[in-house]
């Protein structure tokens, strides 16, 4: 039987969307930021846009390789702020507010619809819930939850910045596992991509894996279909959960 219901943030639980416009102002904005600590970068907001993107392009790359997260200030000095040569000592006290700003500022965050009454239908089944999610910042998960009125439903909150570990590694599965007390066949998991929510289920062996329709996760998931990756079941709305974990428990 199911007992426990944790989602992704990103494509899930929000959909984000950006623009240029939006790239060129955040650029400005870390400009700003990094200047009122004494932090001076010698570069336009054009160009710093440019370099942010391909420099998040090419840590996303690696680290989907390694299937690892690094420390913010190692993702900022080593990848994002490469050609400015900071040092990671000059950035560890303000990567972590870096990393929050870039997840909530750079791109427009918003709630899908049914969020607070999903949540409702599923902890009125007796459903257990949580978050795992791959993003950069420590703080910015948390804050969402408070932000969606969602704290006081998710038990356990895993992000790749606190565990070191990306989807779609089994490893930070297996952490929600254990913090919950429960087995793999207990598990179900909702998430936007083939290529780490539906493996990392896969990958770790859960009972249940649901993918939510979500227009950023086409470029990711590029061919997997083709390899054989599938959700179990594929919505469009949130409020399609509950009835779909009935369903399943039904079967027991």
């Amino acid at each position: 039987m199911i007992r426990a219901v944790l989602f992704d943030l990103g494509g899930t639980l929000h959909v984000c969307s950006s623009s240029e416009e939006r790239k060129l102002w955040f650029a400005g904005r870390l400009i700003s930021r990094l200047g009122e600590y004494g932090v001076s970068l010698p570069i336009s907001p054009e160009g710093l846009a440019r370099q942010l993107e391909v420099n998040a392009e090419r840590y996303k790359r690696d680290a989907e390789a390694t299937l690892r997260e690094l420390p913010p200030e190692a993702v900022w000095n080593d990848y994002y702020l490469r050609e400015q040569n900071l040092g990671r000592d000059a950035l560890s006290p303000l990567a972590e507010e870096l990393s929050f700003l870039y997840d909530y500022e750079r791109v427009c965050n918003l709630r899908r619809p049914h969020l607070l009454d999903c949540m409702r239908a599923l902890r009125a089944d007796g459903l257990r819930l949580g978050v795992i999610s791959n993003i950069l910042s420590r703080s910015i998960v948390p804050h969402f939850m408070a932000e969606y009125g969602l704290e006081d439903f998710m038990e356990v909150v895993l992000t790749s910045a606190g565990t070191g570990i990306r989807k779609p590694d089994a490893a930070i599965f297996h952490l929600a596992e254990e913090k919950m007390g429960l087995r793999p066949e207990e598990m179900a998991y909702v998430g936007d991509t083939l290529s780490r929510d539906v493996r990392g289920v896969r990958n770790a062996g859960w009972r249940l894996v649901i993918r939510i329709d979500s227009p950023n996760a086409a470029r990711r998931d590029k061919g997997l279909r083709e390899m054989g990756y599938r959700a179990d079941w594929e919505i469009q709305d949130l409020e399609e959960i509950s009835e779909i974990i009935r369903k399943e428990n039904a079967r027991c």
